[in-house]
């Protein structure tokens, strides 16, 4: 048996890896159009940041060692250019000679990846501006710096009269993983960075309030956010630099422009063999990767794959799951029946020295397809016991179904990223394995004081939602709270420091002595600093008769609610 397998970096590689152990007599010819067959593509706005300092650190394995620890035939600069299923064959084209051969299949595997957008915009082709998504991109934006901090360095800074070294300005644009990574590491490289996006937020797979945090956290750290405005042009400005204009008129100047508006899929020779390709824009494959026709299989981020948690037709271009569907792919080839579940988006973010992640469906993406069986709780834990020195303030969203608990997704941001991590992680598992809330309540978890709590952020997610679930802790939300009886449990010290207005204030330790001051023919929402409290006094006023709900997450998630964008 032959497979050639088109494309290496994670799906194609790890397919090619798993068929040699699962197969040592298959002829196995692995085909890569660019100069590297493996590679960390994850760690490039690292080693743009001087972060990773070696290149060769970004390599994962060559052309040789895969001929000589898995017999495999792998060829760098080496591109698939046609392929014909009827006959079976895929043409090759030699990247430095421009040679032309021919090579028959029993298997296809098509790994090309996503090609990164680069929309025709006016001047996009002009010196300085970059894309992310290769070696040679990476190395190509530090030969740029260093050039152009070699320049600058000798240019007068004529507003103060002397030759002090000019700041250094970048635009990046797109507000996405390797945008939000890639404005990071300039600054670390002493860059004053301007983050330009189209859309209302940045990492779009996040709900808006969570979001809000990582942009704060950009702005804490001098980056300049743009939001809902996308680029219109760019051009030559004096001295050699650019400005980039966008479709509000305004004009950022920049010595360095970063392009990272995210991948589309190569369906280039999928399309040109007459494949199925998906409403989303991906290559159509069944749950062991197999496309519309028998012989030939795709993987990774040219794939249309399935949503787990609602079954839609998505695009996800993520390591984790290339990777995994490499390998289901050598599985079935070997004859085996393995199969894809699907993916959730399960993903993390670094960002000076805090951390995002998130897992399944979001909030926005539920009212966006009309689904209305969901509920939400905001809890804001300590990353591990609170009386253990460095304990840091998690913030976790959890969305659960209404009608049985079943998790469909969960976000978190805080400071510890490891601790946001293991909590996304688990959650990740959790709905991967069609988990309810009260699973999550019963989570039996790894735990000493340095770690986390006897009842871990992931157990207290669940008992939160499952009082919700039970009535025990009926909730509201903020954006439902404008004419509502608002009731602070709260000290008057605290409101010292943050009230809303019109709320009545009694304090949790008072609030039995005084039920007789509040009203019984209107129902109260109860707020504290994060809801804890108002758990107590929403349910002190249930079982008295009076009418009751909580404000999910209290006045921690007003905060990321309700502030105004500045």
């Amino acid at each position: 048996m032959k497979v050639i397998i088109v494309g290496g970096v994670a799906g194609g590689a790890s397919c090619a890896a798993r068929l040699r152990r699962l197969d040592e007599t298959a002829e196995i010819l692995m085909v890569e159009r660019g100069p590297y067959v493996s590679y960390a593509a994850c760690g490039l706005p690292y080693h743009i940041g001087g972060v990773i300092s070696n290149e060769s650190s970004l390599m994962v394995a060559n052309e040789e060692h895969f001929r000589r620890h898995f017999a495999i035939d792998a060829r760098t600069n080496c591109e698939a250019i046609s392929i014909s299923p009827k006959e079976k064959t895929v043409e090759l084209r030699s990247v430095t000679t421009g040679e032309v051969t021919t090579e028959r299949y029993d298997k296809l595997v098509l790994a090309p990846g996503g090609s990164s957008v680069r929309p025709p915009l006016p001047g996009i082709e002009l010196p300085g501006i970059f894309h992310v998504r290769t070696v040679p991109d990476a190395r190509s934006i530090r030969e740029w710096i260093e050039r152009g901090g070699a320049f600058l360095a000798g240019k007068p800074n004529h507003s103060e009269g002397n030759r002090t070294t000019p700041v250094r300005r970048a635009v990046v644009v797109g507000g996405g993983f390797i945008g939000l990574e890639v404005a990071e590491n300039l600054v670390h490289l002493g860059f004053e960075v301007t983050l330009v996006e189209m859309l209302d937020q940045v990492l779009a797979p996040m709900d808006r309030e969570l979001a809000r945090l990582v942009e704060n956290q950009l702005k804490r750290h001098g980056v300049r956010v743009s939001l809902n405005d996308g680029v219109a042009a760019f051009a030559q400005a004096e001295g050699g630099s650019l400005e980039v204009r966008t479709k509000s008129g305004k004009r950022y100047p920049a010595d360095i422009v970063i392009l990272a508006l995210g991948v589309r899929p190569d369906i280039t020779l999928a399309k040109g063999a007459g494949l199925t390709i998906g409403e989303t824009g991906g290559i159509r494959v069944d749950e062991q990767m197999r496309t519309s026709d028998h012989d030939i299989f795709a993987v990774g981020d040219a794939v249309e794959v399935r949503d787990f948690v609602t079954g839609r037709p998505s695009l996800v271009a993520l390591a984790g799951p290339a990777n995994r569907q490499g390998r289901i792919a050598a599985d079935v080839i070997a004859g085996r029946g393995s199969r894809f579940r699907g993916s959730q988006g399960t993903s993390i973010i670094g960002l000076f020295g805090y951390a995002a992640a998130w897992t399944g469906v979001s909030e926005k993406t539920l009212k966006k397809l009309g689904d209305s069986d969901c509920e939400k709780v905001y809890l804001f834990p300590n990353s591990h016991s609170g009386y253990y020195p460095g304990a840091k303030m998690l913030v976790i969203k959890l969305i659960f179904r209404k009608s049985d608990g079943r998790v469909l997704g969960a976000q978190s941001f805080g400071e510890d990223g490891p601790a946001v991590d293991k909590r996304i992680s688990s959650l990740a598992m959790a709905i991967q394995m069609g988990a309810t809330i009260h699973d999550l309540e019963e989570s039996e978890l790894c735990y000493a004081p340095q770690f986390g709590s006897a009842k871990d952020p992931v157990n207290f997610a669940g008992m939160i939602a499952a009082n919700v679930f039970h009535g025990d802790m009926p909730v509201a939300h903020w954006d439902a709270a404008d004419d509502a009886y608002l009731l602070d449990v709260r000290d008057p010290a605290e409101l010292a420091v943050e009230s809303v207005p019109g709320a009545v204030n009694i304090p949790l330790a008072q609030l039995r002595e005084r039920l007789g001051e509040l009203p019984r023919d209107r129902e109260i929402l109860v707020i504290c600093r994060s809801a804890q409290r108002a758990y107590l006094g929403t349910r002190i006023l249930l079982q008295n008769g009076l009418k009751a709900r909580t404000l999910s997450g209290g006045m921690l998630s007003r905060d990321m609610l309700l502030t105004k964008e500045h």
